[in-house]
């Protein structure tokens, strides 16, 4: 009760008094907030930062000791690896913009200079708190079981004895130091190579005294060195690679003194550009970029905090950098080298435990797949369920004498993976192969020129693609000849062909029979292959021609059954959501009453939780041993509920500019089955974080007497079974 109508109450139960003390002030309810417009910028999150929330998210990670150290350790080295993506994808498109004078501001309204802004106070503040994890917490945690990184000023007699003999054997000869003086400018440094910049003292043999020289680290040279036992005692000891330098860097300068020597990396610019409109062969246009990404234009740089700021500020001179791009790092400059400890065989006990994906009791023993598949739809949920499965069909396709054809989609598969093994042996058994591979593929490029090389050599058919629109979707289509007549069989992804990512993404795949979808899949590898108009479906959604609009469609059917007063529901789950419509669509539905459940792994630019817009709607992002890769999309639809898989994000570049496909869960079993292993995910409390209307996400945990619950790891008690470890 307000104050107003307790105040009422005690005049009406008291009958006026003669005197009047005073009056009591009446406290009016100030009125309710006025609702935005859905095109208010104030109810839309920046993409680019909300992609750095993400990377954060998995730094966090580093912090949670129910991990196992090595894996801690490994988050905070995917958070290195993510931040130089974001560097040299993110951040580079918005200085091109500037550059171009070409600010575009999305639905959110901030400009690329407001968000490179906030981005730099971001990421700095969270790359000392990464420093401060690895130094204060990460290597002290280690060197407990004995895996240590001995530092210079640790070094013992017999341990400066052998760093010498080891930098005169095999580091000094392959270092290429360079002096800088007009004859030799100041070099083109790779991207993300470590360098070192030395401030010299005195006078070379001829004549020259610059005081300057930069050291190029070679990349075969490991950047972390492991020390003989005998040499370092007991246990996984280790030296980096800088501290070599560093500590003999006079010997790269002889006669000379070095005053400082500093390592220092360099961040560009790798989104490749080419204009598939000017090209004549894509392929050979793409071998031409890949050489200048190594040499873009520069977006950040690097350096020890120890270096001195007349150094910093002429490498920033040299690179054309602000002191905002300058990041100043207590320790390797180039941290995700670490990744080659993160798996030591003999610290097994630092590491998650292993386990065997299983595969359906259906094709366990079966001698013939197609047979299987013939009866009834097959669904895998990596990696909990193998990938073998599909593996396997395509082995089988290869040799089956009734086997026409195989069709293909391959985005990231690797040149020497399985799935290409069997499609070369395919196509020299005779079958009619075709792929349709995805050059574009960001940072894959050059491993799909090879793989396109490799196809071509065995006589498959090569197809790149349709020009202005990546092909994305996830799908394989074989032909069988069985009792006269032509059966389609089809496996559809929600992720790549590629049976390393099966180990560590979750995604699902679906081999299958089905008449009408084969047709469909038919008919989309038509329009990708050949030209002519967009053919009709039955069951395939596909990007860039159905899906959006259906999605938008289906949205809207839950938002009038919400305005008609019968129960709606939507459950999405997918990479990123920054399509402005379908935000747009999904505000309208929670202001009518739709219930909308979302678990978005990384960016989110919608708000959930604002009164009268969105307040129907909850956003949680899922950050654990297996990186979430599935998209699921759920329609409650009256009671008749609907369930699609998909290969594409709720993204404008998913739906408007790839080619890309959704395909629905059919049959009541297989129906339920996922809605169940969807709903687990919306209730996770132990690695769930929940996005607040402010842009902040706050990680879940068990309150009161709640169990708690990992999505991933009841997947993992469900669907695989232990490896038992001979001892």
């Amino acid at each position: 009760m307000n104050s107003e109508g307790l105040n009422s109450e005690v005049l009406d139960n008291n009958p006026p008094q003669a005197e009047v003390v005073a009056e009591t002030p009446v406290v009016e309810t100030p009125p309710p907030a006025p609702i935005p417009s859905l095109d208010d910028s104030s109810l839309y999150i920046h993409r680019e930062l909300s992609q750095l929330q993400f990377n954060i998210r998995v730094l966090e990670q580093a912090l949670d000791e129910s991990y196992p150290l090595l894996e801690r350790l490994k988050f905070l080295l995917i958070f290195s690896s993510n931040l130089d993506e974001f560097f040299e994808i993110r951040v580079a498109g918005l200085k091109k913009q500037i550059n171009f004078a070409r600010e575009q501001a999305g639905a959110d309204g901030l400009q690329p200079h407001q968000a490179l802004a906030r981005i730099s106070e971001l990421v700095h503040e969270q790359v000392e708190r990464q420093y401060a994890i690895l130094n204060d917490t990460l290597f002290p945690a280690l060197a407990k079981h004995n895996i240590t990184f001995i530092r210079r000023r640790f070094w013992t007699t017999k341990l400066k004895a052998w760093v010498r003999r080891y930098f005169r054997d095999e580091i000094a000869p392959i270092i290429t130091p360079i002096g800088l003086d007009p004859t030799h400018p100041f070099p083109l440094l790779v991207n993300k190579s470590l360098n070192f910049i030395v401030e010299l003292e005195g006078v070379d043999a001829f004549g020259r005294d610059s005081g300057l020289a930069i050291i190029p680290a070679p990349r075969l040279l490991p950047r972390i060195i492991k020390v003989p036992e005998d040499v370092g005692g007991p246990g996984d000891n280790y030296v980096f690679l800088s501290s070599m330098i560093h500590a003999h860097a006079d010997d790269l300068f002889q006669g000379m003194k070095v005053k400082g020597c500093y390592q220092f990396r360099l961040t560009r610019n790798a989104d490749l550009s080419v204009d598939t409109e000017d090209v004549e062969d894509l392929a050979r246009a793409l071998r031409g970029e890949l050489f200048s990404r190594r040499y873009g234009d520069a977006v950040r740089l690097e350096v020890v905090d120890t270096c001195p700021k007349h150094l910093r500020d002429y490498l920033l001179k040299q690179f054309g950098l602000t002191e905002g791009e300058l990041y100043q790092v207590n320790g390797p400059v180039n941290l995700t080298r670490l990744f080659s400890i993160t798996g030591l065989d003999n610290h097994s006990d630092l590491q998650y435990a292993p386990f065997t994906p299983v595969i359906p009791k259906l094709l366990q023993n079966a001698e013939n797949i197609f047979s299987v598949v013939s009866k009834q739809d097959i669904l895998l949920l990596h990696p909990f369920e193998s990938f073998t499965p599909v593996v396997d069909l395509l082995r089988q396709a290869a040799k089956d004498p009734h086997v026409l054809a195989i069709k293909q989609t391959l985005y990231r598969s690797g040149a020497n993976s399985e799935i290409v093994d069997a499609l070369v042996e395919a196509a020299r058994n005779g079958k009619e192969v075709t792929a349709v591979i995805e050059l574009r593929a960001r940072f894959d490029e050059e491993s799909n020129l090879a793989l396109a090389s490799r196809l071509q050599a065995a006589g498959a058919v090569v197809i790149y693609g349709v020009v202005g629109f990546k092909t994305h979707a996830k799908m394989m289509l074989i032909l069988r000849r069985e009792n006269g007549e032509i059966v389609r069989y089809a496996h559809l992804g929600t992720g790549n062909y590629h049976a390393g990512n099966a180990k560590l993404y979750t995604d699902y795949s679906l081999l299958t029979a089905d008449v009408a979808l084969g047709e469909d899949v038919s008919k989309l590898f038509s329009q990708l292959i050949g030209m002519g108009k967009t053919l009709r479906m039955k069951k395939l959604l596909h990007a860039p021609f159905t899906l959006k609009k259906t999605l938008l469609d289906l949205i809207a059917k839950e938002t009038t059954a919400a305005a008609e007063g019968k129960p709606a529901h939507i459950i999405a789950k997918f990479n990123s959501l920054t399509d402005p419509k379908v935000i747009r669509a999904l505000y309208k539905a929670s202001q009518t009453g739709v219930k909308i459940d979302l678990v978005v792994r990384g960016m989110c630019c919608l708000r959930p939780g604002i009164a009268g817009v969105s307040h129907n709607i909850q956003v949680r992002s899922i950050i654990g041993r297996f990186l979430e890769h599935t998209r699921v999309f759920y329609f409650l639809n009256g009671g008749d509920e609907q369930i699609y898989l998909s290969s594409a994000d709720w993204m404008e570049r998913n739906l408007d500019k790839r080619v890309e496909t959704c395909f629905p869960v059919e049959g009541k079993k297989l129906i339920t089955r996922v809605k169940k292993e969807l709903e687990s995910y919306l209730t996770d409390n132990t690695q769930a974080w929940v996005l607040q209307s402010d842009g902040r996400y706050l990680r879940q945990q068990p309150t009161g007497n709640q169990n708690p619950r990992s999505a991933q790891s009841g997947l993992l008690e469900k669907l695989t079974a232990p490896v038992i470890i001979a001892r």
